[in-house]
C-alpha cells in the first residue's frame, strides 16, 4: 500500500499533518507497517503452562515448533477415541503470534490405523522446502503401542501448512529392504556444525540410534546411544545437547562430536504442582530463540499424562496435553504460575 495515496485519498494534502491518517494505516496494515520485525512475545502474559489440554477421548503429544515470518507453528499427534473405541493417531498443526492464542489445531494426515502418522520431530530447511519429519505408529489389530511395521518418514511443504505426501527415510542404507530395517520411531533431523552439508537422523531403534545422509535420501547407519525416546538435538556453543524421554522427564545428555554423549541429568519441570502431568512428563522440545531479540528464550514444548502409562484410567491415548516452559541457559526452566521451588 502506498502512504502517499492513502494520505491524498482521504483528502489531506501533504501539508496536512499526516500524523492521524498514519495511525490509521498502522492499525489497518500492521503486517506493512513492520508487525513481523517489531512484534515482541512476552512470555509473563502466559497465565498457565498448558497449551491443549486432553480430555477423555483426546490426548494431544510429542510436540515440536518452528518459529517463523513471526508465527509460532506447533506440530503435535492428536489421539482420538472415537465413540466406537477405536484409536486413530494424526499429525495435526496449529500457530500462534504470543503463544497464548492457537488456532484450532489442522489434522493433515489420514484416518487409518495401519498408518498412525505422529511424532513429529522437527522442521528444517532443504532449499526452497520445509522438511517434517515423523513416525508411521501401526496399530491395526487394537495394540497398545506402534506395531513392527513403525517406521520413520519426511514430508515436504513451501508454506509449512500444506505437505507433500510422506517419502520414507531408509535411514539403515538404500540397499536394506523397508521390511528388514526394524521398527523405529520419533525422528530428528540436524545438520552438522563442522560440516554443514552433512544430515544427521536421530531416531528411537535400540537406545537412539544415527544415521547420517549428504542429501537427505542416502543415509548411512553409524551407531547408537543409549537413551529414551522423543530425541531432539541442538547446538549449544561448541557442544551439542540431546535432550531425549526416560521413563518420565525430560532426560539430558551432551556431547562434542555427535558420538559419545554424558548425561547430565534429568529435567520434570513442575512435574510435582501438575495434575495434568502427575502420571508422566515427557517428549520435551527445545526451540532455542535465545538469539532471537523477538523471544530472547530458548522455549520447551513437551507433553504430560495425567495417568501413567497403563494405567485403567488412561493416560496414553487421551489426558494427554501440550505444555510449555522457557530457559535462559538450558539449565534452569521457568513457566507460568511457577512458584520458586
Amino acid at each position: 500500500m502506498n502512504i502517499n495515496r492513502l494520505i491524498l485519498g482521504a483528502g489531506y494534502s501533504m501539508k496536512t499533518s499526516i500524523v492521524p491518517v498514519f495511525l490509521a494505516f498502522l492499525m489497518a496494515c500492521p503486517a506493512e507497517a513492520g508487525a513481523k520485525s517489531k512484534w515482541r512475545v512476552s512470555l509473563s502474559a502466559l497465565s498457565s503452562p498448558v497449551i491443549f489440554p486432553g480430555n477423555d477421548t483426546t490426548a494431544y503429544r510429542d510436540p515440536t515448533a518452528i518459529y517463523h515470518d513471526g508465527w509460532f507453528r506447533l506440530y503435535f499427534t492428536l489421539v482420538r477415541i472415537e465413540p466406537d473405541k477405536k484409536v486413530f493417531s494424526y499429525t495435526a498443526w496449529s500457530k500462534s503470534r504470543d503463544l497464548k492464542s492457537w488456532t484450532a489445531p489442522k489434522i493433515f494426515t489420514p484416518q487409518d490405523q495401519s498408518l498412525n502418522y505422529g511424532s513429529p520431530g522437527n522442521i528444517v530447511r532443504d532449499g526452497d522446502d520445509w522438511i517434517l519429519c515423523l513416525q508411521t505408529y501401526p496399530r491395526p489389530n487394537g495394540e497398545k503401542y506402534g506395531n513392527e511395521t513403525s517406521r520413520i518418514w519426511i514430508m515436504r511443504s513451501r508454506d509449512l501448512e500444506n505437505w507433500s505426501e510422506p517419502e520414507l527415510l531408509r535411514v539403515k542404507g538404500p540397499d536394506v529392504p523397508r521390511g528388514e530395517m526394524g521398527r523405529m520411531i520419533d525422528p530428528f533431523l540436524i545438520q552438522d556444525n563442522a560440516d554443514p552439508g552433512k544430515w544427521w537422523c536421530f531416531y528411537k531403534q535400540n537406545g537412539v540410534s544415527m544415521s547420517w545422509s549428504l542429501d537427505l535420501k542416502t543415509w548411512n547407519y553409524t551407531g547408537r546411544t543409549v537413551a529414551g525416546e522423543n530425541a531432539c538435538v541442538i547446538p549449544d556453543g561448541d557442544d551439542y545437547i540431546l535432550f531425549h524421554s526416560p521413563q518420565n522427564g525430560v532426560g539430558i545428555k551432551r556431547s562434542k562430536h555427535l558420538k559419545e554423549w554424558c548425561d547430565e541429568g534429568v529435567l520434570t519441570l513442575g512435574q510435582s504442582d501438575w495434575t495434568w502431568a502427575k502420571g508422566r512428563l515427557t517428549a520435551g522440545f527445545v526451540l532455542d530463540l535465545r538469539k532471537d531479540k523477538r523471544v530472547g528464550k530458548a522455549l520447551m514444548f513437551f507433553h504430560g499424562s495425567e495417568f501413567p502409562e497403563g494405567d485403567a484410567r488412561g493416560g496414553f491415548d487421551n489426558l494427554a496435553s501440550l505444555g510449555i516452559a522457557w530457559s535462559d541457559d538450558l539449565k534452569n526452566w521457568e513457566w507460568p504460575g511457577k512458584t520458586g521451588k
